[in-house]
């Protein structure tokens, strides 16, 4: 217990201020009149509030600041508005440079501190005062009237997230900075989750999530209305899980916002995914393609008609990499139609139709009115159905290209899933032209990046022969300001192409395993595997032998 922090009645006996049987005292006042302890030696007179202030300091490792004493001026008043200085029982005291001092006169209000960067975007340090010192402060220098329970400051701050025409109101400067550093940060969701005595914003930079900030459990309500409002959601329902959309223009750029709200043990907890129109459109040669798999997946995906399938847990850009196809094939003399859920990105050119289930509007019924639209290529945000999985097919047997999506871990697994869901396996064989599994891995900065070795253990273990790599050099992340000292800055796509053949479609006839299936696109088909293209990445030094690992199992001597 030797690192445990003293109490403050030990505090104050070793400074002297006050003797062990007032102490006592102080105790039994406190049992039977409640509050703290500090406020019952108050009440009987042993000791000033400015007394109790210096212990506290002395006990949290703070130090002491007599605000009573001169004038603060203006300017260093006017970096903390009025009510979040009431809110949060702060007053600025002294500013220099970079760093702001301001005055609290309880460490419990050092939880705020994190919020108060959020707003002044400088760094925050305190000082404690007494409490009279500081109400009279708040009154001189805010003209703040102190009264009113911390709910009541936590309801009239979510009445403030409500004004939405104030654009200076705290809570919306707070979720203004919230989007401003996720878009800073490369971001591509951000997490506003809910717990029993905070609230923590968390940004997934590059598919790792990063804590960024953590605010006081009191500001959960009105930061959640302040995103409802923008998402025209319904601030009133709470216990029902709610989508919104928002946009807007951050830092000159045009963003998509889709907003989920989620009830939870502890309140809603918000997901707002960014989704930039600037940079969320990747071109074909962005994607990570080896040169001859790139050439395949072109050639591919400029057949006249069947279905082209790209499978993939969630986030592992999956419609990044369709509407990569769709810009490619995107001309004047070709109407392409899309049915998606949502709509991710605005494709110029392309009909887009989101899916509304409230009124009935599925994926099923969407293509069969894009049947009647006489269209070249069909784009269907994913296959979940039998339904849906039938009239795609009978779309691409019709003459229709046709592109969609599946939840599957590898390419030869969606043959399989297609007929497990209830298409016959003859339908599958004469529609499917070419599966694509595919995974994120992240890229390393090439800033910090160095040379790594591995043992040949892990080597042979990976799939690489470590007599082949003499004179090559592998390389692992480090880690700078530039990366976030991470190691990686952004995320390349590895694959798996299978493109179907004759003796592939005789095997999908005959209901095939998977296994058997990847057996012949490798023998056959020259397939190679997430873990291959992987690694052949990292013999290139664009990514670390880890986040192949990590991202790929290696089934390539399956037979």
């Amino acid at each position: 217990m030797s690192g445990a922090r003293k109490l403050l009645g030990e505090v104050l006996i070793e400074e002297g201020w006050i003797d062990e049987d007032q102490r006592e005292e102080g105790l039994s006042h406190q049992l039977q009149n409640g509050g703290k302890f500090g406020e019952a030696l108050v009440e009987l007179g042993i000791v000033d509030d400015e007394t109790i202030a210096r212990g506290l300091g002395k006990q949290h490792g703070l130090p002491f600041v007599d605000i009573g004493r001169g004038v603060i001026p203006s300017d260093v008043i006017g970096l903390i508005e009025s009510s979040v200085a009431a809110e949060f029982r702060v007053v600025p005291v002294k500013a220099k440079g970079r760093q702001l001092f301001v005055a609290i006169d309880d460490p419990i209000q050092l939880v705020h501190l994190d919020s108060l960067r959020f707003l002044t975007n400088k760094d925050v340090k305190a000082a404690i005062c007494s409490r009279g010192a500081l109400s009279a402060a708040l009154a001189k220098y805010y003209d703040v009237d102190e009264g009113g329970s911390e709910e009541d400051q936590s309801a009239l701050a979510e009445a403030a997230a409500a004004a939405d025409g104030d654009d200076d109101a705290p809570i919306i400067r707070l979720v203004t900075k919230i989007v401003e550093e996720g878009v800073r940060n490369r971001a591509s969701d951000i997490h506003v989750e809910s717990f029993a005595e905070r609230v923590r914003v968390r940004y997934r930079i590059d598919g790792k999530c990063i804590e960024a900030a953590s605010h006081p459990k009191h500001l959960h309500g009105p930061i959640t209305s302040r995103v409802k409002i923008m998402a025209s959601m319904d601030i009133a329902e709470k216990r029902k899980p709610q989508d919104g959309r928002i946009t807007l223009t951050v830092m000159g750029r045009d963003l998509d916002i889709r907003v989920s709200a989620m009830p939870s043990n502890h309140g809603e907890c918000l997901v707002m995914r960014i989704l930039d129109r600037q940079t969320g459109l990747v071109g074909l040669e962005s994607l990570g393609f080896a040169p001859d798999e790139y050439q395949r997946f072109r050639s591919i995906i400029r057949r006249p008609n069947g279905i082209f399938l790209v499978t993939g847990p969630t986030g592992s850009g999956k419609t990044t990499t369709l509407y990569g196809a769709l810009q490619d094939l995107n001309k004047p003399d070709t109407k392409i139609i899309t049915a998606e859920n949502p709509i991710e990105y605005h494709l110029s050119g392309v009909n887009q139709c989101e899916v509304r289930h409230g009124i009935g509007l599925d994926f099923a019924r969407i293509l069969r009115a894009m049947l009647r639209q006489a269209p070249n290529i069909i784009l269907v945000g994913e296959i979940r159905d039998r339904e849906t999985a039938e009239i795609a097919i009978q779309a691409s047997l019709t003459g229709h290209l046709v592109f969609s999506t599946l939840h599957t871990n590898d390419a030869p697994s969606a043959i399989i899933r297609l007929i497990d869901i209830g298409v016959k396996p003859f339908l599958v064989s004469s529609s499917v032209i070419a599966v694509m599994a595919q995974r994120l891995v992240r890229v390393l900065c090439k800033k910090c990046r160095e040379p790594a070795e591995y043992p040949d253990a892990l080597l042979k273990s990976a799939g690489l022969d470590p007599a082949a790599l003499v004179g090559r050099t592998l390389y692992r992340p480090v880690g700078c300001p530039s990366c976030r000292m991470s190691g990686y800055r952004g995320r390349v796509g590895v694959f798996e192409l299978m493109q179907m053949d004759s003796v592939l479609r005789d095997m999908t006839y005959a209901r095939a395993s998977s296994q058997e299936i990847r057996a012949q696109a490798r023998t056959s088909g020259g397939m190679k595997s997430l873990r291959e293209d992987g690694l052949r990445k990292v013999l290139e030094g664009v990514t670390s032998l880890e986040e192949v690992l990590a991202a790929s199992h290696d089934d390539s001597a399956v037979a």
